[in-house]
C-alpha cells in the first residue's frame, strides 16, 4: 500500500524544509506534523525528545507513511539514531526514518575554503555535538565552532524576527561565534527556523561568509535517496497533495505556519 511522505518538526521550522522538498519533488503526497503542544524540543532531555519523536513517528506510520523525515535538528540529534537502530527493527523493519544532520554534513565541505565552519542551533543540537561528530567523518580537516542561540526560535515564532530585540540577540550570538575564529567562512543554520532570520544574519555577518540553509540540501538529498532506493520510492503516493497536522490549537498553528510556509495553511488537530 502506498502512503504519503511524512515530514516532522517539533514546531514550524520544518515547513521551511517541506517548502524546498515540494519544489524539488512536487509529485508526491506529504503529511506535515508539528508537535506544537510540546515544543520547543531544544532545551529538553535526550529521553524526552526521543519519546516525543517516537510517538510522532508512530503516528505517521499509523497514517500509512513508509518514509518519515525528521525536519528538526534537535530530534535528528537526540532521537534519530535510537529510532533507526532500536525501534524500526522491532516494530517497522520495512519503514524508514531519515534526519537532516547527515545530508547536511555530507556536503558542507563544498562551501568552505578556510576549513573553518560556524554552527548556530538550539541548545539541544549544540550540546549533542552531532554536527562536529558527523562533519569529522566526511571532512576531518574542517574545524567546527558552535554557538547555541536559545532566543532565536521564540523570536521567530512570535513574529518578532524583524524587531530591535532580534537585532540584539542575533548580533550577540554571531559575535560570540566569530570571536572564536576570525577565519570562519561558512555559517551553517542548524535549525530549520533560522532561514527566516536570513536578512538579520546577513546584516551582522561578514560579507565573506557563506550562510548555508538546510532546506535545499535536504530536498536534493531526498531526491537522490528515492532514486537509490526504488523499494522505498515505490511505496510513496504520488498525488501532489499536502496535509498539515498539529498537536496544538489549529487556529494558532494556521496563523504562525503562514510565516514559514508563505501561504495560508489549514491544519487538523492530532492527539498522540
Amino acid at each position: 500500500m502506498k502512503g504519503s511522505i511524512g515530514i516532522f518538526d517539533s514546531g514550524y521550522g520544518g515547513l521551511t524544509v517541506l517548502k524546498e522538498i515540494v519544489k524539488e519533488l512536487p509529485q508526491y503526497s506529504y503529511q506535515y506534523l508539528g508537535d506544537n503542544a510540546r515544543a520547543p524540543y531544544g532545551s529538553r532531555s535526550y529521553e524526552t525528545v526521543y519519546q516525543y519523536t517516537l510517538q510522532c513517528v508512530e503516528w505517521f506510520f499509523s497514517q500509512g507513511c513508509s518514509l518519515v523525515i525528521l525536519a528538526c535538528n534537535t530530534a535528528s540529534a537526540k532521537a534519530l539514531r535510537t529510532i533507526q537502530q532500536k525501534d524500526l527493527s522491532k516494530t517497522a523493519p520495512n519503514k524508514r526514518v531519515l534526519g537532516v544532520i547527515r545530508p547536511t554534513t555530507e556536503v558542507l565541505g563544498q562551501y568552505t575554503h578556510t576549513n573553518k565552519v560556524g554552527i548556530v542551533g538550539t541548545s539541544g543540537t549544540i550540546l549533542s555535538n552531532s554536527y562536529p561528530i558527523e562533519i569529522a567523518k566526511f571532512f576531518p580537516d574542517i574545524k567546527v565552532y558552535q554557538e547555541a542561540c536559545p532566543m532565536w526560535v521564540p523570536l521567530i515564532e512570535n513574529n518578532e524576527y524583524y524587531s530591535a530585540g532580534a537585532d540584539y540577540f542575533v548580533e550577540k550570538h554571531l559575535q560570540n561565534l566569530f570571536n572564536q575564529d576570525k577565519d570562519i567562512d561558512t555559517l551553517l543554520l542548524a535549525c530549520t527556523h533560522y532561514p527566516l532570520l536570513l536578512e538579520k544574519l546577513q546584516q551582522f555577518t561578514p560579507s565573506s561568509v557563506t550562510i548555508v540553509s538546510q532546506g535545499e540540501i535536504i530536498a536534493k538529498s531526498l531526491a537522490d535517496y528515492l532514486k537509490r532506493h526504488p523499494e522505498v520510492e515505490d511505496k510513496c503516493l504520488q498525488t501532489a497533495s499536502i496535509g498539515f497536522y498539529t498537536t496544538d490549537d489549529t487556529t494558532d498553528f494556521n496563523n504562525k505556519a503562514t510565516i514559514f510556509w508563505g501561504d495560508k495553511v489549514h491544519s487538523n488537530h492530532v492527539v498522540l
